[in-house]
Protein backbone atom coordinates (compact mmCIF):
# COMPACT_ATOMS: atom_id res chain seq x y z
CA UNK A 1 0.00 0.00 0.00
CA UNK A 2 1.54 3.53 -0.82
CA UNK A 3 2.58 5.71 1.98
CA UNK A 4 0.53 9.26 2.67
CA UNK A 5 2.43 12.21 1.96
CA UNK A 6 1.72 13.77 5.16
CA UNK A 7 0.89 17.78 5.57
CA UNK A 8 1.87 19.22 8.78
CA UNK A 9 0.91 23.23 9.36
CA UNK A 10 2.79 24.15 12.57
CA UNK A 11 5.08 26.58 14.01
CA UNK A 12 8.89 26.86 12.89
CA UNK A 13 11.74 28.22 15.34
CA UNK A 14 15.50 28.48 14.29
CA UNK A 15 16.58 26.66 17.53
CA UNK A 16 14.78 23.85 19.22
CA UNK A 17 12.77 21.08 19.38
CA UNK A 18 9.02 22.56 19.18
CA UNK A 19 6.23 22.71 15.93
CA UNK A 20 7.67 21.75 12.88
CA UNK A 21 11.06 21.30 13.73
CA UNK A 22 9.88 18.20 15.96
CA UNK A 23 7.00 16.72 13.83
CA UNK A 24 8.63 16.76 10.45
CA UNK A 25 12.28 15.08 12.26
CA UNK A 26 9.80 12.79 13.41
CA UNK A 27 7.14 11.25 10.35
CA UNK A 28 10.37 11.83 8.16
CA UNK A 29 12.57 9.12 10.44
CA UNK A 30 9.68 6.95 10.32
CA UNK A 31 9.39 6.60 7.09
CA UNK A 32 6.90 9.22 5.43
CA UNK A 33 7.62 12.20 2.94
CA UNK A 34 6.62 15.52 4.42
CA UNK A 35 4.93 18.93 2.79
CA UNK A 36 5.69 21.41 5.86
CA UNK A 37 4.11 24.55 6.02
CA UNK A 38 5.03 27.27 8.72
CA UNK A 39 2.46 29.22 10.31
CA UNK A 40 4.56 31.30 12.34
CA UNK A 41 8.37 31.91 12.62
CA UNK A 42 10.37 32.33 15.87
CA UNK A 43 13.94 32.10 16.77
CA UNK A 44 13.22 29.67 19.45
CA UNK A 45 10.09 28.60 21.73
CA UNK A 46 8.90 31.77 23.68
CA UNK A 47 9.73 29.56 26.95
CA UNK A 48 13.46 30.02 25.80
CA UNK A 49 13.22 33.75 25.90
CA UNK A 50 11.71 36.56 23.70
CA UNK A 51 11.90 36.76 20.40
CA UNK A 52 10.54 38.06 16.90
CA UNK A 53 7.23 36.80 15.59
CA UNK A 54 7.39 36.25 11.98
CA UNK A 55 3.94 35.39 10.95
CA UNK A 56 2.69 35.23 7.19
CA UNK A 57 0.45 37.94 5.36
CA UNK A 58 -3.04 35.94 5.17
CA UNK A 59 -3.24 36.80 1.44
CA UNK A 60 -0.09 34.96 1.00
CA UNK A 61 -0.56 32.06 3.40
CA UNK A 62 -4.37 31.15 1.50
CA UNK A 63 -2.56 31.75 -2.03
CA UNK A 64 0.47 29.51 -0.34
CA UNK A 65 -2.15 26.63 0.72
CA UNK A 66 -4.27 27.22 -2.62
CA UNK A 67 -0.89 26.31 -4.49
CA UNK A 68 -0.73 22.85 -2.24
CA UNK A 69 -3.80 21.81 -2.66
CA UNK A 70 -3.88 22.15 -6.40
CA UNK A 71 -1.15 19.43 -6.30
CA UNK A 72 -4.02 16.81 -4.16
CA UNK A 73 -5.21 13.98 -6.09
CA UNK A 74 -7.04 10.50 -5.60
CA UNK A 75 -3.73 9.44 -6.78
CA UNK A 76 -1.76 10.97 -4.12
CA UNK A 77 -2.64 9.87 -0.62
CA UNK A 78 -2.41 12.36 1.83
CA UNK A 79 -2.58 12.94 5.57
CA UNK A 80 -2.72 15.92 7.43
CA UNK A 81 -1.40 17.20 10.97
CA UNK A 82 -2.16 21.23 11.96
CA UNK A 83 -0.51 22.66 15.32
CA UNK A 84 -0.14 25.60 16.40
CA UNK A 85 -1.71 28.60 14.08
CA UNK A 86 0.19 32.06 14.11
CA UNK A 87 -3.23 33.90 13.09
CA UNK A 88 -7.18 32.99 12.93
CA UNK A 89 -7.41 33.52 9.39
CA UNK A 90 -5.32 30.68 8.93
CA UNK A 91 -8.11 28.12 9.79
CA UNK A 92 -9.86 29.00 6.66
CA UNK A 93 -7.47 28.48 4.09
CA UNK A 94 -6.34 25.15 6.04
CA UNK A 95 -10.30 23.76 6.05
CA UNK A 96 -10.39 24.32 2.76
CA UNK A 97 -7.82 22.60 1.61
CA UNK A 98 -8.80 19.59 3.51
CA UNK A 99 -12.57 19.69 2.17
CA UNK A 100 -10.90 19.56 -1.51
CA UNK A 101 -9.02 17.13 -0.11
CA UNK A 102 -12.05 14.59 0.82
CA UNK A 103 -13.54 16.07 -2.15
CA UNK A 104 -10.52 13.93 -4.29
CA UNK A 105 -11.02 11.27 -2.45
CA UNK A 106 -7.13 12.06 -0.89
CA UNK A 107 -7.39 11.81 2.56
CA UNK A 108 -6.65 8.92 4.73
CA UNK A 109 -6.41 10.55 7.96
CA UNK A 110 -6.63 13.99 10.10
CA UNK A 111 -5.29 14.79 13.07
CA UNK A 112 -6.08 18.21 14.77
CA UNK A 113 -3.04 19.58 17.64
CA UNK A 114 -5.51 22.19 18.87
CA UNK A 115 -2.52 24.06 20.41
CA UNK A 116 -3.53 26.37 22.21
CA UNK A 117 -3.23 26.71 26.24
CA UNK A 118 -2.25 24.82 28.70
CA UNK A 119 -1.90 25.17 33.08
CA UNK A 120 -5.33 26.60 33.20
CA UNK A 121 -5.20 29.32 30.66
CA UNK A 122 -4.37 29.84 26.61
CA UNK A 123 -1.74 31.33 24.86
CA UNK A 124 -3.11 32.03 21.76
CA UNK A 125 -5.86 34.67 20.89
CA UNK A 126 -9.21 33.83 21.73
CA UNK A 127 -9.98 34.47 18.48
CA UNK A 128 -7.44 31.84 17.24
CA UNK A 129 -8.34 29.47 19.73
CA UNK A 130 -12.21 29.57 18.25
CA UNK A 131 -10.95 29.01 14.62
CA UNK A 132 -9.26 26.18 15.83
CA UNK A 133 -12.49 24.60 17.52
CA UNK A 134 -15.16 25.88 14.70
CA UNK A 135 -13.03 25.73 11.54
CA UNK A 136 -10.74 22.16 12.50
CA UNK A 137 -11.86 20.45 14.58
CA UNK A 138 -15.76 19.23 13.20
CA UNK A 139 -13.24 18.11 10.04
CA UNK A 140 -10.51 15.88 12.63
CA UNK A 141 -9.99 12.28 12.54
CA UNK A 142 -8.34 12.27 15.78
CA UNK A 143 -7.59 15.48 18.36
CA UNK A 144 -5.23 15.37 20.55
CA UNK A 145 -5.61 17.95 23.14
CA UNK A 146 -3.78 18.29 26.59
CA UNK A 147 -6.22 18.48 29.73
CA UNK A 148 -6.55 22.04 29.61
CA UNK A 149 -7.55 22.06 25.81
CA UNK A 150 -10.14 19.54 26.02
CA UNK A 151 -11.97 21.53 28.56
CA UNK A 152 -11.96 24.64 27.15
CA UNK A 153 -13.14 23.06 23.69
CA UNK A 154 -16.11 22.06 25.49
CA UNK A 155 -16.38 24.95 27.70
CA UNK A 156 -15.83 22.82 30.87
CA UNK A 157 -13.70 23.10 33.93
CA UNK A 158 -10.92 20.32 33.56
CA UNK A 159 -11.04 16.82 34.36
CA UNK A 160 -9.43 15.84 37.73
CA UNK A 161 -9.46 11.82 36.93
CA UNK A 162 -9.48 9.69 33.94
CA UNK A 163 -13.22 9.12 33.71
CA UNK A 164 -13.83 12.71 33.89
CA UNK A 165 -11.54 13.12 31.00
CA UNK A 166 -12.86 9.71 29.14
CA UNK A 167 -15.85 11.73 29.06
CA UNK A 168 -15.04 14.78 28.04
CA UNK A 169 -13.23 12.81 25.55
CA UNK A 170 -16.41 11.13 24.37
CA UNK A 171 -18.13 14.45 23.35
CA UNK A 172 -15.42 16.51 21.83
CA UNK A 173 -16.47 15.05 18.18
CA UNK A 174 -13.56 13.41 16.25
CA UNK A 175 -13.87 10.01 16.43
CA UNK A 176 -10.44 9.26 18.00
CA UNK A 177 -9.21 11.56 20.79
CA UNK A 178 -5.76 11.15 22.38
CA UNK A 179 -6.02 13.49 25.49
CA UNK A 180 -2.30 14.55 27.05
CA UNK A 181 -1.44 15.02 30.88
CA UNK A 182 -4.58 14.08 32.52
CA UNK A 183 -4.35 12.99 36.06
CA UNK A 184 -3.45 8.83 36.30
CA UNK A 185 -4.56 6.27 38.50
CA UNK A 186 -0.92 6.13 40.17
CA UNK A 187 0.03 8.74 42.47
CA UNK A 188 2.65 10.54 41.27
CA UNK A 189 2.16 10.13 38.14
CA UNK A 190 0.29 11.16 34.58
CA UNK A 191 -1.73 9.54 31.82
CA UNK A 192 -1.99 10.17 27.95
CA UNK A 193 -5.88 8.89 27.31
CA UNK A 194 -7.03 7.49 23.67
CA UNK A 195 -10.90 7.23 23.16
CA UNK A 196 -11.65 5.64 20.64
CA UNK A 197 -14.48 2.98 18.84
CA UNK A 198 -16.32 3.01 22.48
CA UNK A 199 -13.33 1.94 24.62
CA UNK A 200 -11.00 3.97 26.55
CA UNK A 201 -6.91 3.14 26.88
CA UNK A 202 -4.55 4.90 29.16
CA UNK A 203 -0.71 4.76 29.34
CA UNK A 204 0.75 6.25 32.23
CA UNK A 205 4.29 7.18 33.58
CA UNK A 206 5.50 8.76 36.46
CA UNK A 207 5.61 12.77 36.82
CA UNK A 208 8.37 14.39 35.56
CA UNK A 209 9.05 18.19 37.17
CA UNK A 210 10.48 19.94 34.19
CA UNK A 211 9.60 18.78 30.81
CA UNK A 212 11.09 20.44 27.88
CA UNK A 213 8.65 22.11 25.24
CA UNK A 214 7.34 20.14 22.08
CA UNK A 215 6.16 17.17 24.16
CA UNK A 216 2.98 17.80 22.57
CA UNK A 217 4.33 17.68 18.89
CA UNK A 218 6.00 14.91 19.46
CA UNK A 219 3.43 12.70 20.67
CA UNK A 220 1.01 13.88 18.17
CA UNK A 221 3.86 13.05 15.01
CA UNK A 222 4.56 9.74 16.80
CA UNK A 223 0.59 9.08 16.91
CA UNK A 224 0.25 9.42 13.58
CA UNK A 225 3.22 7.92 12.06
CA UNK A 226 2.27 5.13 13.73
CA UNK A 227 -0.69 4.89 13.17
CA UNK A 228 -0.52 5.18 9.58
CA UNK A 229 2.84 2.21 9.59
CA UNK A 230 -0.39 -0.04 10.42
CA UNK A 231 -0.54 -0.09 14.16
CA UNK A 232 -4.31 -0.21 15.90
CA UNK A 233 -4.47 3.31 17.95
CA UNK A 234 -3.85 2.09 21.59
CA UNK A 235 -0.59 0.28 20.00
CA UNK A 236 0.01 3.68 18.36
CA UNK A 237 -0.20 5.60 21.52
CA UNK A 238 1.61 2.95 23.73
CA UNK A 239 5.09 3.81 21.38
CA UNK A 240 4.32 7.46 21.49
CA UNK A 241 3.98 7.76 25.00
CA UNK A 242 7.04 5.02 25.82
CA UNK A 243 9.55 7.11 23.25
CA UNK A 244 8.32 10.74 24.56
CA UNK A 245 8.99 9.47 28.05
CA UNK A 246 12.09 8.58 27.46
CA UNK A 247 13.14 11.72 25.54
CA UNK A 248 11.94 13.26 28.63
CA UNK A 249 14.29 11.32 31.36
CA UNK A 250 16.63 11.88 29.02
CA UNK A 251 16.50 15.52 29.18
CA UNK A 252 15.88 15.08 32.93
CA UNK A 253 19.34 13.54 33.46
CA UNK A 254 21.00 16.38 31.79
CA UNK A 255 19.07 19.23 32.46
CA UNK A 256 18.31 20.33 29.11
CA UNK A 257 15.67 22.92 28.14
CA UNK A 258 15.19 21.08 24.62
CA UNK A 259 14.78 17.88 23.43
CA UNK A 260 17.68 16.77 21.23
CA UNK A 261 15.96 14.41 18.41
CA UNK A 262 18.89 14.03 16.22
CA UNK A 263 21.11 12.45 19.03
CA UNK A 264 18.51 10.49 20.56
CA UNK A 265 16.53 9.53 17.58
CA UNK A 266 16.84 5.69 19.03
CA UNK A 267 14.07 6.12 21.34
CA UNK A 268 11.89 7.42 18.83
CA UNK A 269 13.28 4.50 16.01
CA UNK A 270 12.75 1.66 18.67
CA UNK A 271 10.72 3.01 21.82
CA UNK A 272 9.97 0.70 24.79
CA UNK A 273 6.95 -0.68 25.16
CA UNK A 274 4.79 1.28 27.07
CA UNK A 275 1.59 -1.08 28.76
CA UNK A 276 -1.52 0.19 28.06
CA UNK A 277 -4.56 0.06 30.04
CA UNK A 278 -8.41 -0.23 29.28
CA UNK A 279 -9.70 1.24 31.55
CA UNK A 280 -13.33 2.74 30.46
CA UNK A 281 -16.01 1.07 28.50
CA UNK A 282 -18.14 4.16 26.97
CA UNK A 283 -20.93 4.12 24.84
CA UNK A 284 -20.48 3.64 21.43
CA UNK A 285 -21.42 7.00 18.99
Amino acid sequence: MQKPVILVFSSHVAAGAVGNRASVFVLELLGFEVWAVPTIQMAWHPGNGPSKRLVPDEDEFAAHISDLSSRISKDTPIAILTGYLGSSAQATPISKLIDKAHTKGAVVHYLCDPVMGDNGGLYVPVETAKAIRDQLLPLADTATPNRFELSWLLGETEAHSIGEAADQAQRLGPATVLATSIPAMMKGSVANLLVSAGKAHTAEHRLVDVVPNGTGDLTAALYLAHLLNGARPEQAMGSASAAVFALISQSKREAGRDFKLARDQGFLRRPLNMPVRNIVTTKPR
